[in-house]
C-alpha cells in the first residue's frame, strides 16, 4: 500500500516509517523543518489550508497522523493540523486514517490522574482532534491512545484493556501502529494501550 506518515520526523514516526517499509509498503514521510533521511519525503506545513494539504496527500491509500508539537503549537499542529489532514483526506477520497493520541484523551474525568494532570492543554488538543475524527468524518479511522511513552527497549507485548495509567515503549507503540493496517477489526475503534503480557499481534486480533 501507499502510506503517508504525517510527522515522520518524530520519535514514533521515524520508527513507524522503518517498520512499514520492512513490511513491504511504499512509505512517504512528512517533515516540517529538517528534511528526512528516507527515500520518500516532503515538507508539510500544518498551518497550510485544507486545499493545499489535499494536493500533497492525494494518491495515498492510508494516512497516519503521528505529528506533535511537544507542547509548542498545540492548537495549530496537534489539534487543527490533525483536523485539516482529515478534511484533506476526505477531499481526495482517502478512507483509512490512523491517528496517534493519548491515554484517556476522550475521558475528561481521568485528566487529574498521574502525569495527565501535568499536560492539560495537550489533553484538550487530543480530545477535540479525536472527537472530530469520530463524529465529523466518514473516515475508516483507528485511534491509538497509548500510555506514557518511554525510551526503553521494545517488549513486543501490550494490553488493550487498560483500566489505569501505564507506560509504553516508543518502539512498541510504533509496532502497534504498523500492524493496525492489517487488522480491519480495529476500524472505527479507539484503542487504549498499556504495557502488558500478550504479544501485540495476538492482543490486536482480540479487539
Amino acid at each position: 500500500m501507499k502510506i503517508l506518515v504525517v510527522g515522520a520526523s518524530g520519535r514514533v514516526g521515524s520508527l513507524l516509517v522503518n517498520k512499514l517499509e520492512k513490511s513491504g509498503h511504499e512509505v512517504t514521510g512528512t517533515y516540517n523543518s529538517k528534511k528526512l533521511d528516507i527515500k520518500n519525503s516532503f515538507k508539510l506545513d500544518l498551518h497550510s489550508s485544507v486545499t493545499e494539504i489535499a494536493k500533497l496527500v492525494n494518491g495515498f491509500d492510508v494516512i497516519y497522523f503521528v505529528a506533535g508539537s511537544r507542547g509548542k503549537d498545540l492548537l495549530q499542529t496537534d489539534l487543527n493540523g490533525a483536523v485539516k489532514v482529515m478534511m484533506a483526506a476526505e477531499k481526495v477520497g482517502i478512507k483509512r486514517f490512523i491517528q496517534l493520541s493519548s491515554t484517556y484523551a476522550l475521558d475528561q474525568s481521568r485528566w487529574d490522574e498521574g502525569y495527565l494532570k501535568d499536560i492539560p492543554d495537550y489533553n484538550v488538543a487530543k480530545f477535540y482532534s479525536d472527537s472530530w475524527l469520530i463524529n465529523n468524518t466518514d473516515l475508516d479511522y483507528t485511534i491509538l491512545q497509548p500510555s506514557a511513552l518511554t525510551e526503553t527497549p521494545a517488549t513486543g507485548k501490550a494490553d488493550f484493556q487498560l483500566t489505569e495509567l501505564s507506560e509504553n515503549s516508543i518502539s512498541d507503540v510504533a509496532e502497534v501502529l504498523a500492524e493496525l493496517i492489517d487488522n480491519n477489526n480495529t476500524i472505527k475503534k479507539v484503542i487504549l494501550m498499556g504495557s502488558g503480557s500478550k504479544n501485540i499481534a495476538d492482543a490486536l486480533a482480540e479487539i
